[in-house]
């Protein structure tokens, strides 16, 4: 009890010390993150995130300058310093969204919608609330109390996840962004940020409208289902938008007062390269959708087109690449991948598909070379992946298995491979982390051990040895060894005859230390 009272005491003063005031409501909460692990979650975060949801937008370089220049307007005038970045991202996604320490992007395709600069204002305003009001440090403060809450029970008991071509390819650690710009902000964070995001466009100089109009429009769209899936998976998924946020909109533009910039003829013209190059980014996105579909002759015709009428557009050859790849062209596709790095230097998936190509054609130094480059750009299980077969094919067994595991960190089909890659290497070493043994009594008192392969890959065999233990678990005796024979499929049981005669007594102190195992060939 008095360990139970120390813990309960530990976690008042845990409270008590974590209470604060939030800088822009000026409310009282619970704050468990500090400012100074919000900005180090921003900073190593934003990099990461931005690969993982296209990678920044180069090819208008004016574009991010400008978001830039009408974001640290808002900034300025927002309740809370802290070091604001803007970037556009090469992504046709309608979207824009905060990481906790102010950093901000915005996807192309969100600025293709909107009309003028007071609603590009409203979006980023928006987005400025959401960070300074701590909305994304308060997820991970739930987590905190959510964890906190299951060790609580944990005592009691005692006493008494990117861009969709990314999603399931990042390994443990990379997504962590990621998931942050996926989740759903409650409904009085929206209200929250759509409020004060207006009062710092009106301090900024632009009409508050403009978030009128924005919400408007969103609602619309989403009564009509939406005009596309891009959509539901922006926006929508992240900011729902509600006729309870139109009406408090219009209300809080009545207080604060219309009028102000719109800057529409501004937007307009800063838009216009942009414009004038969607076309192609939708003939794209029509390339990607049939390259999901395996029709890459589709593919492989729009993606041309698209990089004839935007030869300068990396992301275009990269699925060139691509499509070669899944047409067993690995020369074809590595031409494609070395224009596309060329293009966007700074993009991962140029190195990762350069690299998976010079696996496929037996260059192993230059697949290497390509492979790290993306892993640190952002790092994936294909590139862990096949930097562990590197390793392995070397010689090097511990590094193999160190890039096995960080690739097994990722839900798809490549983590899986990487688990039972990593598994062949580790179970003869380690033979008692994959296999189950246990002991029970036929009709005629002979031990039968009870046998299971726990790991992903089927056994072709394995060898345990039966030991008799006293009260306090030291082996006082020993069997002998028990081979068993597979194939032993992942999570199948088999069982074996011991050669040894219990009593029903005796059963509750035998174990069973397993000696060896290996993969079936």
């Amino acid at each position: 009890m008095n360990t139970l009272r120390a813990l309960l005491i530990g976690s008042m003063v845990l409270l008590l010390t974590a209470c604060g005031v939030n800088p822009v409501t000026g409310k009282k909460e619970l704050q468990f993150v500090s400012e100074a692990q919000e900005l180090a979650i921003g900073a190593q975060n934003y990099a990461p995130t931005r690969q993982s949801e296209g990678g920044d937008f180069g090819v208008v370089p004016d574009l991010t300058a400008y978001i830039n220049e009408v974001g640290q307007k808002l900034a300025a005038v927002s309740d809370r310093k802290l070091p604001y970045e803007f970037v556009v991202l090469n992504n046709s996604v309608p979207n824009a969204w905060a990481l906790p320490g102010g950093k901000i992007a915005v996807n192309r395709g969100l600025l293709t919608e909107l009309k003028n600069e007071t609603e590009l204002a409203a979006v980023l305003g928006h987005e400025i609330v959401h960070a300074a009001a701590r909305h994304g440090a308060k997820a991970q403060e739930r987590g905190t109390l959510l964890q906190a809450g299951m060790a609580a029970a944990q005592i009691g008991a005692a006493v008494g996840g990117a861009d969709a071509n990314v999603a399931g390819l990042l390994i443990q650690g990379a997504g962590v962004g990621a998931q942050m710009i996926q989740m759903t902000y409650g409904r009085e964070q929206e209200l929250e940020s759509d409020l004060y995001g207006m009062k710092y466009m009106k301090l900024a100089g632009y009409d508050p409208w403009g978030a009128v109009t924005l919400q408007e429009t969103f609602v619309r769209l989403s009564e009509q289902g939406a005009r596309s899936k891009n959509w539901l998976d922006g926006m929508f998924a992240s900011h729902p938008p509600s006729m309870e946020r139109v009406a408090r909109n219009q209300q809080t533009a009545a207080e604060l007062g219309r009028g102000g910039d719109v800057g529409a003829e501004r937007y307009v013209a800063r838009m216009k390269p942009l414009n004038d190059l969607k076309p192609a980014y939708d003939k794209y996105d029509q390339a990607v959708a049939a390259a999901r579909k395996k029709d890459f002759a589709t593919a492989r015709r729009l993606a041309t087109e698209a990089s004839t009428a935007l030869p300068r557009e990396g992301r275009f050859q990269e699925l060139l690449g691509e499509v070669a790849l899944s047409e067993k062209q690995p020369q074809q596709a590595a031409t494609h991948y070395n224009r596309a790095m060329e293009l966007n230097p700074a993009y991962f998936g140029s190195y990762l598909g350069a690299g998976v190509a010079q696996m496929q054609l037996g260059n192993r130094a230059k697949a290497e070379e390509w492979l790290a480059r993306s892993t640190q750009l952002l790092p994936t299980a294909p590139a862990a992946f096949y930097l562990g077969q590197i390793e392995r094919e070397k010689g090097n067994l511990p590094k193999a298995l160190e890039y096995y595991k960080a690739a097994a960190g990722s839900d798809s089909a490549i983590g899986q491979q990487a688990a039972a890659e990593f598994v062949k290497i580790d179970l003869p070493q380690n033979p008692g982390n994959y296999v189950a043994a246990a002991g029970q009594l036929d009709a005629g008192g002979q031990l039968i051990v009870v046998v299971q392969n726990r790991s992903p890959v089927v056994m072709g065999e394995v060898q345990v040895t039966p030991v008799m233990v006293d009260a306090n678990g030291t082996i006082t005796s020993q069997g002998s060894a028990v081979r068993i024979r597979g194939p032993l499929a992942a999570g199948e049981r088999t069982t074996a005859a011991t050669g040894v005669a219990l009593t029903q007594a005796q059963l509750p102190l035998v174990r069973f230390r397993v000696d060896g195992a290996r993969a079936a060939q």
